[in-house]
């Protein structure tokens, strides 16, 4: 892989191609064959001159990655769902069964469970999920 004015000479001398092209004759090639699009372009912008922060993670760019959310929307065929880190954080096991109610007072669902176990109410009430994500 060019660097520098190495990289910006090759660069000009393959400037009547496309842009895929360039980079591979720059040598921005993986390993599979996939064009390395990000470092060519992070190499020209600093073989110009102009100096980038740099990531401390490979690759990340300085993205924290997926985070967990804690809201949901209504799905195109009606179906509302709730993720992974919602029931782990309710401390909820795969296979339990709960009875759904609805609070039109409210607007809130509560999860009852379906065994006489302890009665544990899961609440996710849509006013306190407006007050967290009002658009």
């Amino acid at each position: 892989m060019l660097t520098g004015q190495e990289l910006l000479n090759r660069a000009r001398s393959l400037s009547n191609r496309s842009e895929d092209e360039i980079a591979r004759g720059c040598g921005y090639v993986g390993p599979s064959g996939r064009v390395l699009r990000k470092g060519f372009y992070k190499a020209l912008v600093e073989a110009k001159g102009y100096k980038l922060p740099s990531s401390s993670s490979g690759g990340g760019g300085g993205t924290r990655g997926r985070q967990a959310e804690f809201k949901t929307r209504v799905h195109g065929n009606g179906n509302l769902l709730i993720g992974h880190a919602c029931t782990r954080r309710l401390g909820l096991e795969p296979g339990q069964e709960f009875r759904i109610e609805l609070r039109q007072d409210s607007r809130s669902i509560w999860l009852l469970p379906m065994n006489n176990e302890e009665l544990k109410v899961a609440e996710v009430s849509a006013d306190q999920a407006a007050k967290k994500d009002p658009g």
